[in-house]
């Protein structure tokens, strides 16, 4: 049997565990935010599966490794898994690794994502590694859109796909120079080196003032950045480990307990025509449609996204504190970082703070503001499934307001 009075004594801290049989063998190996608390938890009887029962049955000790951060106890975890091959992982038991973004040393340097550290090096720079290749993937056909580059592993005699569609700037053709193939390579290895915070921070400020000076088409390229960084810190951050700990998903959201009320936002429009905003209303994980409510963008114009989330955030909560009505336990914003900022923003003005995050579409991920990290929660995590319903709902009302001006706009021409 375990002594449990020794698990009492781990640290609360980034780690891997060990379990031992009685021969000494290890038979699992695993990877926690909090080691105490993630040891505990395999002896709540009411949380436990058959299988961490059987697995329980075999275990005479549990031992442990720290480790500085979540990211390096993800990698770690993953390396002794390889190595020991514990009978109780059902996973990463082959010789798979972790992918990297591959920069090759040739007179025109290839980007791709590779794997197999050992293999690679001298011949490439390494950016990474990442802890989710299709994730890793999105963010690169992200970046290429503002740092061109090529892929091919021989040149081809006619230009490919990616030239024509600008995501690649010709050096087989002759269509660029080896001096300005390299400042474009160079521009995005200082993009992959740069400190995490300070770069969002001054992305999103670049942005904003070329928004300001309605440089739309530079600012989206920004905005892409932005969107891609975001992936990458992820990634490189870990933060899929300790997914299992659903119970503790509110607080790290900044929540200690599941909210009562929630409050989305959404913005709906083409080109900065007819640019609505929707915020609908969720009491007790319900829709509670009496309270939604539908926003003409008054003070915007142009495709300023962000300009329009702060305004319609802002009109929202003037109106409860003028009122003096009761707030919500959480405000929800369709977006990314940048579209929470702004909300943020509109807030501060306010002078006044509510629990706020964003989400994403597509890979899900949530910011709170609290870190430059975006969280990633399991996806049968209960609170990420209402975050996406009361998300999903304000998407969709704003959109249905959207449409009903477009054709009240159509009828009047």
């Amino acid at each position: 049997m375990v002594d449990k009075k020794k698990i009492k004594k781990f640290p609360d801290s980034p780690g891997v565990y060990f379990m031992k049989d009685r021969a000494g063998e290890i038979i699992y190996v695993g990877k926690a935010v909090a080691l105490k608390k993630r040891v505990a938890s395999y002896f709540n009887r009411r949380a436990s599966s058959l299988k961490t029962d059987v697995m329980m049955s075999y275990v005479a000790d549990i031992s442990y490794q720290e480790v500085p951060t979540e990211r390096e106890a993800l990698l770690l975890e993953a390396e002794l898994i390889k190595k020991y091959r514990p009978r109780f992982n059902v996973s990463l038991k082959d010789d798979k690794s972790y992918p990297y973004i591959v920069v090759t040393r040739e007179t025109f340097p290839r980007v791709y994502i590779g794997r197999r550290r050992g293999h690679l090096g001298g011949e490439a720079d390494l950016f990474g590694p990442y802890t989710s290749a299709s994730l890793l993937r999105r963010a690169l056909k992200i970046l290429r859109r503002s740092f061109p580059f090529c892929s091919c592993r021989r040149f081809p005699k006619k230009p490919c796909l990616n030239f024509d569609l600008g995501l690649c700037p010709g050096p087989c053709q002759g269509r660029i120079g080896r001096r300005r193939y390299r400042t474009i390579i160079r521009s995005l290895e200082d993009f992959l080196t740069q400190k995490d915070t300070e770069l969002i921070e001054g992305l999103s400020r670049r942005m904003q003032r070329l928004v300001a000076r309605e440089r739309f088409e530079e600012a989206a390229k920004l905005r892409d950045q932005l969107e891609a960084l975001s992936i990458l810190v992820s990634l490189k951050k870990g933060s899929s480990a300790g997914m299992e700990d659903k119970e503790d998903d509110w607080a790290r959201l900044g929540l200690k307990k599941g909210p009562c009320r929630i409050e989305a936002f959404d913005i709906s429009n083409i080109g900065g025509r007819q640019a609505v905003g929707s915020m609908v209303s969720f009491f007790d994980g319900k829709p509670d449609k009496d309270n939604y409510r539908r926003f003409r963008i008054k003070a915007v114009g142009g495709i300023d996204d962000y300009a329009m989330i702060r305004e319609v955030v802002g009109r929202r909560y003037r109106r409860l504190l003028e009122e003096r009505l009761k707030l919500p336990d959480l405000v929800v914003i369709d977006g990314g970082a940048g579209h929470l900022a702004a909300a943020r923003g509109a807030l501060r003005e306010l002078g006044m703070a509510l629990p706020m995050i964003a989400i994403a579409k597509e890979e899900e991920l949530i910011y709170t503001g609290m870190r430059p990290a975006p969280i990633r929660l399991e996806r049968s995590s209960p609170a990420l499934r209402l975050v996406q319903a009361v998300r999903d709902e304000a998407h969709r009302f704003a959109r249905k307001y959207h449409i009903l001006l477009r054709k009240k706009k159509m009828m009047e021409e």
